[in-house]
């Protein structure tokens, strides 16, 4: 959205209660000097006003603002900002250097970020509707700001000419110099922005908007549990009615006995909108691809992959079809067995893609004797906590302690300070928000609050992380236990929490969990592992109030093998989408619906995908925030599975090589190519060797 600069400039110098006197220089003093001002400036003077009490030795992060402080400060930040980057654009261009021009702009959004989040975060924890509101209001002002600063042509044509010098830096602000002119030249080439964000958008919400249902009787729904059907609209007829929404087609799909049911909800849901989005996302990969070739690139994808470890198009096909190629054998042993079941249950009705999650749950049924619900009355949530922060202890050599005399947004909010636990040194902060509530964001996730970051006067920046749950509480306001799945996401969620606190890169650009996006799910994929073992499942589980034994090994052992049930046709299915993907952002006049029907079988084993469907009109991964990317995930997990195999095999902390990875890898943070830091902490590059041989060992 558009702003009134004009107005901004008036309702920042109207909000401040006291005028802060500033001379502008052009030398790299004056810049300096700005930045830190206006920084401390901005957040004190709210916070006195206020009387918060923020963390020890942390001035920067204010969680609990009112509604004018939001707006008031926003409009501060916006106003010093323009102020850095106009004293930028008036360095003489005989006079430019790393003090003058890259220095500012790095230490100015070191010093943002947690003004901003400041200001945006409320929007979604704070317990406030107005608070909400004027949140809201400042991120879309400030949003503006910053897309506004990343396309003047003035600092740009500085940092540009800076840059041609060839100025003999360190590698980290090499980088950093080098992600500024990235930034500036993709939104200055980027033409076209708006329509591509209108293609996306549009092809989203024909999706949303899409109100196709189904409907059938009681009979054709057999097997779908009663609860399910109840919250059903009923026609005159009795029939229920069936939206193509993901939680209806799940059930139908994972619980429903009749196979024609089954296929029919799968054709449906495959061909929503067809007509509508087909001709959208064709218009969207073309576009793309002219962006990509006006940078220099030979297409999109190649565009998309420059700068994360993977690199080419060509690498990540290589590695998705290298996987393919391995699990096939098990994959075809998988499909056997449930081949097996349908014809035993259904006779010689053909399989099809669609009967898939129907058979590996009816075979998981027979062949574990697990009860979820019975397991979550294990995994109280204080315990698994205090688990998780033990084997984080010793594995990372560090400590964490509660700090409680500090302001909070709401009352079962908790933070934390984290230090190193051979020096004492403090690294850093987290919050945690875990339970669910009115007015609060509805997903589970790690945000940062401030990032790590070293100035030139000296002084450090420490790492402030919050992470998000949607964990329950039954009618008396008391924690529930966890289920198994809530266990493993809150292991992953805090994967990013450490990996945050860990990071020491000097430039808040690199630090956090600003890294390769290739390689930000892999610290959390690798703490997933420790979920699994028996040390783990044993310290994280309590004792349920009717017998008096913990998780018992043969429990354990069940739910390692039930993590690997069917994980080869499972694997197979995610790389059949993740090459469509690929294939369509890496190539020129892609036939979409030729395209799927030649990979589907080739992948599946000979299924062929389900009769008149096509994922390019239904695939919102595809065309919003993960184009030509759908790969990462897999990317991370393999390569989280070769780290824990070689490393961490036993299952238990291993605190020498939980140091050097803390040193050697998170340590390092995003300035660094993440490739070559993992080829450093293994000694070789990364392999896939792991992951296969884990499905292979605990597979069926």
């Amino acid at each position: 959205m558009s702003e009134n600069d004009e107005n901004d400039k008036k309702k920042a110098q109207g909000s401040n209660p006291k005028k802060l006197k500033l001379v502008t220089f052009t030398g790299a003093a004056g810049l300096l000097g700005l930045a830190v001002s206006f920084a401390v400036f901005a957040f004190n003077s709210h916070k006195q006003k206020s009387k918060k009490k923020g963390l020890p030795g942390c001035d920067t992060v204010c969680v609990n603002l009112s509604a004018k402080e939001i707006l008031d400060l926003a409009d501060e930040i916006i106003s010093k900002s323009t102020r850095v980057h106009d004293a930028v654009a008036l360095v003489p261009l005989n006079k430019l250097s790393y003090e003058n021009v890259v220095l500012p702009l790095a230490e100015l959004e070191a010093r943002l970020l947690p003004l901003i989040q400041c200001c945006v975060v409320p929007k979604m924890l704070s317990p406030q509707d107005n608070v909400r509101r004027a949140s809201a209001e400042a991120e879309e002002k400030i949003d503006a700001h910053l897309l506004s600063c990343r396309k003047r042509e003035d600092v740009y044509r500085v940092v540009r000419i800076y840059a041609a010098k060839g100025e003999s830096i360190a590698p980290e602000a090499k980088c950093y110099l080098q992600c500024l002119v990235r930034d500036f030249e993709d939104n200055g080439l980027n033409l076209t922005t708006t329509k591509r964000e209108e293609l996306s958008l549009r092809y989203v919400q024909n999706l949303n908007e899409d109100s196709s249902c189904l409907f059938f009787t009681e009979a054709e729904l057999a097997g779908l549990p009663e609860e399910f059907l109840q919250s059903l609209d009923k026609t005159q007829s009795k029939e229920f009615k069936l939206t193509l929404e993901s939680s209806h087609v799940a059930a139908i799909l994972e619980l429903c006995k009749i196979a024609k049911t089954r296929k029919t909800v799968a054709m449906a849901y495959g061909k929503r909108c067809g007509d509508a989005n087909i001709p959208v996302l064709q218009k969207l990969v073309q576009s793309r691809h002219r962006l990509a070739r006006l940078l220099g690139y030979a297409h999109f994808a190649d565009y998309a992959l420059d700068h994360r470890m993977s690199k080419t198009s060509t690498t990540v096909i290589r590695f998705l079809e290298d996987i393919s190629s391995s699990l096939t054998d098990l994959a075809t042993r998988e499909f056997s067995i449930l081949k097996d079941l349908k014809r035993k249950e259904e006779g010689d009705l053909p399989f099809g893609v669609e009967d898939l999650l129907y058979y590996i749950k009816r075979v998981e049924e027979l062949q574990f004797d697990l009860d979820f619900g019975d397991i979550r009355q294990y995994f109280p949530v204080s315990l698994v906590l205090s688990g998780i922060f033990k084997i984080c202890q010793d594995l990372f050599g560090i400590k964490i302690e509660e700090v409680t005399e500090t302001d909070v947004w709401y009352y079962d909010v908790q933070a934390f300070a984290v230090f190193d636990s051979g020096s004492g040194k403090l690294l850093g902060y987290f919050y945690l928000d875990m339970f669910t509530r009115e007015g609060k964001f509805s997903h589970s996730c790690v945000v940062t609050l401030q990032n790590n970051a070293l100035f030139s006067n000296g002084s450090c920046q420490i790492p402030v992380a919050l992470l998000i749950a949607q964990f329950s509480k039954d009618g008396g306001g008391e924690a529930m236990p966890l289920g198994f799945s809530e266990v493993v996401n809150l292991f992953h969620e805090f994967g990013h929490v450490v990996q945050h606190i860990c990071n020491r890169a000097s430039f808040a650009r690199f630090s956090g969990l600003r890294v390769d996006p290739d390689f930000r799910e892999i610290p959390s994929q690798l703490l997933e592992n420790w979920c699994y073992e028996s040390f783990t499942l044993k310290l994280i589980s309590g004792y349920r109030q009717d017998i008096t034994k913990p998780l018992v090994d043969e429990v354990c052992k069940t739910l390692k093998r039930w993590r690997y049930s069917f994980s080869a046709l499972k694997s197979l299915q995610e790389i059949l989408y993740c090459l469509f993907d690929q294939r369509i952002y890496s190539d020129d006049d892609v036939d979409f619906g030729q395209l799927i029907k030649s990979l589907h079988p080739k992948v599946m084993l000979g299924l062929p995908v389900v009769e008149g469907t096509n994922p390019a009109s239904c695939f919102p991964r595809a065309v919003i925030g993960s184009e030509a990317t759908c790969y990462s995930r897999l990317w991370s997990e393999v390569f989280a599975a070769d780290i824990f195999a070689s490393q961490f095999g036993d299952g238990h902390p291993n605190l020498y090589m939980g140091l050097q990875f803390r040193d050697k890898v998170l340590a390092q943070g995003g300035g660094k190519e993440a490739m070559e830091l993992l080829t450093s902490f293994l000694g070789r590059e990364p392999s896939t060797q792991a992951y296969i041989e884990s499905r292979t060992k605990y597979g069926l």
